[in-house]
């Protein structure tokens, strides 16, 4: 599969850009997003993908020092699954505060622009970074897991200016969270995943005087998001729910040009992204304004375990 894109292309010097920071769903990893990250990056984002080791992730490796760097040898860690009995909201708890510090993390590595022991070895010069990221326009953006992700690192990190919560999952979240942040939030959802519990959840989010939007787009599923909705043909992906109603392109197109404006908006850049500002608004046939689940009459659902049932990805 190739990617429009150049590798390791110098970046034109004299200028800054706006940086954004991505966060992987329970069970992906950094990879399976390059259709959004591409596409952002082609407006002129610097796109940094995290791949989280709190257990989340399907796997992935580190280096317990130099020398294994230096031989290859790997240590791995595999997708954390429930143990019998085990309950799932303390575990999510602890993964998503360890999530949000890895960004901050990420954030932390970008901005200084030296070079990192024990990273995966892409011959890529930290250096060329250096002087080339607006430190004023830094955002947050994550699916599913990855979309507590974003709340959790708004609430810990004044430095992300805003965040966008693609089909966000909720239960990690310590509900005190929702109203201890002021960053400005962008919920963009599936119709085919979300449940009033997940929604009421993120309602709480919604304080007066706070930035707080929220569409839904029509005939999609919790996989628009990710690359796997491109990587299979109509009937396999209807038939492991990787493809929705919606034709993939399309979503990927509403959830670019609604995330642009919000940055835009929210970041200050002087872009011509305001002219899909109606997106934001849920203004397009393919959108919902807010979202598609009735929560009038699943009020009792706020202190429910209901929500424990469902597995994000």
């Amino acid at each position: 599969m190739k990617t429009p894109a150049s590798w390791n292309s110098p970046m034109r010097t004299g200028e800054k850009y706006p940086l954004i920071v991505l966060s992987h769903g329970l069970g992906a990893f950094r990879t399976i997003y390059s259709a959004i990250g591409n596409e952002l990056a082609s407006h002129g984002f610097i796109v940094a993908t995290v791949e989280h080791r709190d257990g989340s992730a399907s796997a992935t490796y580190y280096f317990n020092n130099q020398s294994a760097a230096e031989t290859g040898n790997r240590s791995w860690l595999y997708l954390r699954t429930l143990r019998q009995g085990e309950e799932q909201a303390p575990l999510r708890s602890a993964q998503v505060q360890q999530r949000a510090k890895e960004c901050s993390e990420a954030l932390n590595v970008l901005l200084s622009s030296f070079p990192v022991k024990n990273v995966l070895d892409l011959d890529f010069d930290m250096q060329q970074l250096k002087d080339s990221i607006d430190r004023n326009k830094i955002a947050v953006i994550g699916h599913s897991f990855g979309g507590a992700t974003v709340i959790q690192a708004l609430h810990d990190d004044q430095r992300f200016r805003c965040g966008i919560a693609l089909d966000a999952w909720m239960l990690p979240m310590d509900e005190k969270v929702y109203s201890r942040f002021s960053q400005p939030l962008f919920f963009i959802n599936s119709e085919r995943f979300q449940y009033p519990a997940n929604i009421i959840k993120m309602k709480k989010c919604f304080i007066p005087g706070k930035e707080r939007k929220m569409i839904t787009i029509r005939g999609s599923v919790h996989q628009n998001f990710a690359d796997f909705t491109f990587a299979t043909g109509k009937v396999t992906g209807h038939l492991f729910t990787l493809k929705g109603e919606i034709d993939s392109n399309v979503a990927l197109d509403l959830t670019s040009k609604a995330s642009l404006a919000f940055l835009q908006k929210h970041l200050g850049l002087q872009k011509d992204f305001d002219q899909w500002d109606y997106l934001i608004e849920g203004e397009d046939d393919h959108l919902i304004p807010g979202t598609n689940i009735d929560t009038s009459s699943h009020g009792i659902l706020q202190n429910s375990t209901e929500i424990d049932k469902h597995n994000a990805d």
